[in-house]
């Protein structure tokens, strides 16, 4: 495992490196990170040996889709068909799909141009490599070379088998006849040559003859030089099957300038072949021309780069050569939508010497109008006109658009097509709304009974546009809403005959809260007669229900609702909900307790708990209340206030905005003295807490060591102080103030012996340090910070230079 993450890691610094030049087959490549690895060599050395031999962006999508799918071989263009079942990929390949994918998007080349070019993209394919097939018989025209495999078979009267390679001369060595030379023939060639070379040697045995036949082995790797516009221009080393369209994939396709019509293969010096790539694309034609070692694949820069756009079925740019049309652009880009109108184009040419023109072509024009680099064509769509179309909407069935002539003519013919009238369909008064010649509209108003009865009728005409209405679009009905004690309180759709008891089973139904003895309805005032302003703003009336039914409406079906009626259910004053308060410590049975009155006090709350245990201390006892939004709002006024500033404001951290704040309270004077102002009255979510005897004193602030004592009954603020340390030198002794375990503040003295209590707290406040500053001590600071302003200024003004 960890040999294969140091490969890896070798493979990612290769393909990080830079451009390539030429090229190694995956398994190659493979083999000798593997083996250099295994040797010792630094990351450097295999890195600068490989990126010398060339890779692509290709090979790491081969070698990570083989790794992901399992597949046992690479496409390794130099294998023969015998050889691929022989050298199989190593299932320990360093390998990773994650990190090919990253290598993939690291490699991939960005492009100023961000024009779709038409054809560039078959050679990004990863399903379309060209790569040579290795699984069919070798062909009988192929030509043999140095590094081509042989094999020569031997069977019949005598059995031998001859495996050679070709050497550099062009030869093979075999026992008792010496070098062949086989350099250049095609296998068919060889193979007659061989068996009449074998023939000498292996001669008939008691009548029996020797068969003799050559086969290709492993194919010969050679190497060819791309150039020009291609993605990636070097040399790469392929196998002898592989085609001008396989090394075009292998070198990453063709830059945007790059061409795919005129793409030339150069042999010797001279170029014996020019491949057009849209004639594969659009004809199927594929140019099988071997490459043989050292040709050269020149890519030249495009002829003419034409734009199509609008309404056909590719638009895009193409590359056009310099005899094709407007025709073969359409045909290139997949001819017309449906939609678009074919009786012209427009061609925007544009000039380098400001001279650009526009030519409108005719259909007629398309096969002779020759067009050049970067002309720019446009189709538009047709035209939205009709000649047959009508339209009807509103109060019919099937309302939409309608053919017009044969069966339908005439407004009833309309109204019919269109499945009738619905019941709701206002029969008075129609519009039809028609288009006069000069594409300006007039209205026509049409009696729909009286065409429907045959009294009358009316002829259409193209692009008219007949409107039923509908009852209910001609009159205003308005919701209804509900307010209060129900389920569901909100509006709802006005419908006719909607009683009370309708209404408020649409709302989910009344509440447990819900008075029965009181349900008010408001209802708007409309008068349409009405010559003078009223002051009246509503019409009221209030029901009593019983069982679900209004028992006091005049009407025997109940009270019937009209459109915008709102209807308040109000709550029973006879419902109460519980309301809690909680009682924590020294209580013989502390937790919740409910209310039972408004005017429930404290000492009424601890008869309830069974009084106070041996080891309470009602003197330390405190409550906490819930802040009402009264409170709430009270608290964020007197901020606003604050915030606003003034000689008398409230300073802002003295304003307390907490859910939560603690009432000082007396226990032991509310349960001795029952009902007097001490005894105070409960609120729901109050709790009060009764703690144990405290007998220590805590001594904080301005003082030299704040600390915690005992309590000593009859000792003075002084005595306390002392045991602190004493003050410190910014005390403010005159404020000296003690807060009590119940909540409870007082402001104590330092004679003062009846202040203290047990389990209070002595805060000693802080001297206020600022002051004001005088009128030279300003002026000071001022002329100090004189030199820094003058600084800062020309500091911006040479920044906005």
């Amino acid at each position: 495992m960890h040999t294969k993450k140091i490969v890896l890691g070798l493979l990612l610094s290769i393909f990080f490196t830079g451009a390539l030049n030429a090229q190694m087959s995956d398994q190659q490549v493979i083999d000798y990170v593997t083996k250099a690895n295994a040797k010792g060599a630094t990351k450097e050395e295999i890195a600068t040996y490989l990126v010398g031999r060339g890779v692509t962006q290709n090979q790491l999508e081969r070698i990570k889709q083989q790794h992901e799918s399992g597949q046992s071989s690479l496409s390794d263009a130099s294998k023969s068909s015998a050889a691929i079942h022989r050298d199989r990929v190593n299932p320990e390949m360093p390998v990773n799909s994650g990190d090919m994918d990253e290598l993939s998007a690291e490699m991939t080349p960005t492009s100023n141009n961000a024009m779709q070019i038409f054809g560039h993209e078959i050679f990004n394919s990863k399903n379309l490599t060209f790569s040579p097939s290795t699984n069919i018989p070798t062909p009988a025209e192929y030509r043999l070379g140095p590094g081509d495999e042989v094999i020569i078979d031997v069977w019949g009267a005598s059995q031998t088998s001859v495996k050679q390679e070709i050497s550099p001369e062009g030869n093979i060595m075999v026992d008792r006849l010496g070098p062949l030379y086989l350099n250049g023939m095609t296998v068919k060639d060889a193979n007659d040559f061989i068996q009449k070379k074998f023939a000498s040697i292996y001669s008939a045995i008691d009548g029996s003859y020797s068969e003799i036949k050559l086969t290709l082995g492993r194919i010969r790797t050679i190497q060819i030089n791309i150039m020009g516009e291609a993605l990636s221009p070097g040399t790469y080393s392929l196998s002898s099957l592989s085609s001008v369209f396989h090394a075009l994939y292998i070198a990453g396709g063709v830059k945007p300038e790059g061409s795919l019509r005129n793409i030339r293969l150069s042999r010797n010096g001279k170029i014996i072949h020019t491949l057009d790539v849209y004639k594969y694309i659009f004809e199927g034609k594929i140019d099988n021309i071997r490459l043989s070692d050292n040709d050269v694949v020149s890519v030249p820069p495009y002829s003419a780069l034409v734009n199509v756009s609008g309404y056909v079925k590719k638009p895009m740019y193409y590359e056009l050569t310099e005899n094709e049309t407007i025709s073969d652009l359409i045909r290139y880009a997949g001819g017309f939508t449906g939609d678009a109108y074919t009786g012209n184009v427009r061609v925007t040419r544009i000039s380098g010497g400001g001279r650009n023109q526009i030519f409108t072509v005719r259909e007629n024009e398309y096969s002779t109008f020759k067009l050049t680099d970067r002309d720019v064509i446009t189709i538009s769509n047709g035209i939205d006109l009709y000649e047959n179309r009508v339209e009807i909407r509103g109060a019919v069935y099937r309302s939409g658009y309608y053919q017009t002539g044969q069966n339908i003519n005439t407004v009833k013919d309309l109204i019919e097509a269109a499945d009738g009238l619905r019941g709701d369909a206002f029969m008075n008064r129609a519009v039809l709304t028609r288009e006069k010649e000069d594409f300006s509209a007039e209205i026509l108003s049409i009696d729909v009974e009286k065409i429907m009865s045959g009294a009358e009728n009316v002829v259409l005409r193209k692009n008219d546009v007949l409107y039923i209405p509908s009852i209910s679009e001609l009159q205003e009905y308005g919701d209804l809403m509900i307010f209060g004690a129900v389920a569901r309180p909100n509006s709802y759709k006005y419908a006719d005959n909607t009683s009370l008891e309708d209404l408020i089973i649409q709302a989910g139904g009344l509440l447990e809260s819900a008075s029965s003895v009181k349900v008010d309805i408001s209802r708007r005032i409309i008068n349409q007669k009405s010559t003078a302003p009223t002051s009246r703003l509503s019409e009221n009336f209030t029901v009593t229900i019983k069982d679900g039914y209004v028992i006091d409406s005049p009407d025997d079906k109940g009270f019937i609702l009209k459109p915008y009626d709102h209807v308040y259910v109000r709550q029973s004053p006879g419902y109460k909900e519980q309301k809690n308060v909680k009682i924590e410590g020294e209580v013989m049975f502390p937790g919740e307790y409910s209310l039972n009155k408004k005017t429930e006090r404290l000492s009424d709350i601890i008869k309830r708990a069974s009084g106070l245990t041996p080891d309470a201390y009602p003197k330390g006892a405190r409550l906490i209340r819930k802040r009402s939004d009264e409170e709430a709002f009270r608290a964020k006024t007197a901020l606003k206030m604050a915030q606003q500033g003034g000689k008398d404001s409230i300073a802002l951290n003295s304003i307390d905005l907490s859910p939560e704040y603690s009432v000082g309270i007396e226990l032991d004077k509310a349960v001795t003295r029952p009902g007097t102002d001490y005894d105070l009255v409960l609120r729901e979510g109050d709790r009060l807490i009764i703690p144990e005897y405290e007998s220590t004193i805590k001594i904080e602030g301005a003082v030299m060591y704040p600390n915690t004592v005992i309590y000593q009954k009859g000792k003075t603020l002084s005595h306390y102080i002392d045991q602190a340390g004493g003050y410190a030198d910014n005390a403010k002794k005159s404020k000296v103030f003690v807060i009590y375990m119940n909540g409870t503040v007082s402001k104590a003295k330092k004679t003062d012996s009846d202040v203290i209590q047990p389990g209070c707290e002595i805060i000693v406040p802080v001297k206020d340090r600022t002051r004001r500053r005088s009128a030279q001590e300003i002026i000071g600071i001022g002329a100090s910070l004189s030199p820094i302003v003058s600084m800062i200024s020309v500091i911006a003004l040479m920044l906005k230079k």
